[in-house]
């Protein structure tokens, strides 16, 4: 379904108040000097007049640390080892997610819902359901933008319910999902759309489309061997900069590597899943002590050929969308595009 509405900037504080009363409304707000999606309680805290967020919006399906059960070892108890899931996830809804990051959640999807005897991750798929996905379209894309590459568009509808494009005093709502228009379903604020702001619309996302450059392809690296690029002379010299800081892991809407954890005082405990990085030495280092990934070539190879390479391999795409986030805070300059064009040689 695909169906064209209006709201007025003026009306979007209100209409989020609203959605506070019936769910958890994310939505990005300013932290010191940092814009990063957080939950509102108020309308008026969402920042949505300025660039993408410092980090993506995936924090919100798949937190940074994340309570999966409770456990108590009481050795008095009939029961001496009871483990307790933990309570269902509200309803959510994310607004004024960028297309990049929406296309990020399409790709998480593959990854914790592979469906039968693969694997289904219980906690990410229970907050994907309760989650609606409100889009706001990149009127002014960066230079480090590439979404284009991946089939991405600064407009791009994939993952989303909602997309909102900013004409100037107003919102054109355009409402892509049932879910979408159940979250609007008597709101006060969206109207009809008038065929002004619909015209004035679709010259603002030509405009963008054209700004965005594809930047690089990845269909050499499908067709190599694996072993062909893992022993490429070209990670010898690619990874020196390199600090193994992890910021770009953590920045991405795609990456998901993860630890579990459990943490227990006396007899009472809770098991917790957080963000890991393929950028650190431990996050590979046996118990033994063995490390197989045991430099920083290893690891920064390991990043890129997951990404580009063995994820393409398996899900028949790349764990990629072209935020650039990766680009714009590497603190040694490093340019995921610069790598792939040398994968691609």
């Amino acid at each position: 379904m695909m169906k064209e509405m209006v709201i007025d900037k003026k009306d979007i504080a209100g209409l989020l108040t609203e959605l506070t009363g019936e769910m958890t409304v994310i939505a990005p707000v300013r932290k010191g000097d940092n814009l990063l999606f957080g939950p509102v309680s108020d309308g008026s805290e969402a920042a949505l007049d300025s660039v993408n967020t410092r980090l993506a919006p995936k924090d919100a399906l798949f937190p940074q640390c994340e309570k999966m059960m409770t456990f108590t070892t009481d050795r008095q108890a009939e029961d001496a080892h009871t483990m307790q899931d933990v309570s269902e996830p509200d309803k959510q809804v994310i607004f004024g997610v960028r297309p990049c990051d929406a296309a990020g959640f399409l790709i998480l999807d593959k990854v914790f819902n592979q469906g039968g005897a693969e694997y289904e991750d219980t906690y990410y798929l229970r907050r994907r359901e309760k989650t609606t996905v409100v889009g706001l379209g990149c009127n002014k894309p960066l230079s480090t933008c590439f979404c284009a590459s991946f089939g991405g568009s600064p407009f791009g509808t994939d993952g989303l319910d909602i997309l909102l494009t900013d004409v100037g005093d107003k919102y054109v709502v355009t409402v892509l999902t049932d879910k979408g228009e159940a979250r609007l379903k008597g709101k006060s604020g969206p109207s009809e759309a008038d065929p002004t702001s619909i015209e004035k619309a679709g010259q603002i996302k030509e405009s963008a489309v054209k700004s965005v450059k594809a930047g690089i392809a990845t269909d050499k690296i499908k067709g190599k061997a694996t072993m062909e690029l893992f022993d490429d002379p070209c990670w010898d010299t690619l990874y020196e900069t390199c600090m193994n800081c992890g910021v770009c892991t953590y920045s991405c809407p795609t990456c998901h590597c993860f630890d579990i954890q459990d943490e227990a005082i006396d007899t009472e405990g809770v098991r917790m899943r957080n963000w890991d990085s393929c950028m650190f030495s431990l996050f590979t280092r046996h118990g033994s002590g063995h490390n197989p990934r045991p430099t920083k070539k290893d690891r920064f190879r390991q990043r890129f050929l997951h990404k580009f390479k063995y994820f393409q391999d398996n899900f028949d795409t790349v764990a990629c969308v072209g935020c650039g986030r990766c680009i714009r805070l590497c603190p040694v300059n490093i340019d995921v595009r610069q790598v792939v064009e040398e994968m691609n040689r």
